[in-house]
């Protein structure tokens, strides 16, 4: 019994002690991190409040029509339309306030039923300590709804690091042209 247990710990001696080489070469794609790694230390909540200006119509639009589907056209929603925007963020409805980005990025019909849009964009800022910082939205915008909320996936610069939601309200519709002005109202988690 002592031989054995001599034996079985000589040879969980030398496993351990053997060195990697031997074992293989151990690669890792991911190691844990802690935030204090890229200097930040605690989370604040930051409220934004801004005007996206969403103007399809004109010589100089800011959102067109980049694809549709085949039964675009004959829905009642228009489903299957894909739009890019470039569309002015301001700080109040007046489309020659002060700019503060640009919403760039997709909204699409992704609903039969009611008109419910599909919004892939960053809000990319150009103005104080927000410039050159985005904000990234994705969700679903139900536009004749009151008040629509959309999640905050992510974001650069200041916003690294980034969560939270985004609340869109109709403040201006012209349902002849298209255009329209959204409220929106931006709480983000970030450090």
């Amino acid at each position: 019994m002592a031989k054995n247990f001599s034996f079985t710990l000589s040879i969980t001696i030398l496993i351990l002690l053997l060195p990697t080489p031997i074992i293989g070469n151990v690669h890792s794609f991911s190691r844990s991190l802690s935030m204090e790694t890229f200097g930040h230390k605690s989370e604040k909540v930051s409220h934004l409040q801004f005007y996206f200006h969403d103007i399809v119509s004109g010589a100089d639009p800011t959102a067109m029509r980049i694809a549709a589907s085949a039964v675009t056209n004959k829905s009642k929603t228009g489903f299957g339309f894909l739009v890019m925007v470039d569309d002015a963020l301001t700080v109040s409805p007046d489309p020659n306030s002060k700019l503060v980005g640009r919403a760039q990025g997709v909204y699409g019909s992704a609903d039969k039923n009611v008109f419910g849009l599909l919004m892939m964009m960053n809000f990319a800022f150009t103005e104080g300590s927000y410039n050159g910082s985005t904000l990234s939205l994705m969700g679903r915008n139900e536009v004749f709804a009151g008040v629509r909320e959309m999640a905050i996936v992510g974001g650069t610069g200041v916003f690294r690091f980034s969560r939270g939601y985004a609340q869109a309200k109709t403040y201006k519709m012209d349902l002849n042209t298209g255009d329209a002005v959204v409220e929106y109202n931006v709480y983000v988690v970030h450090f």
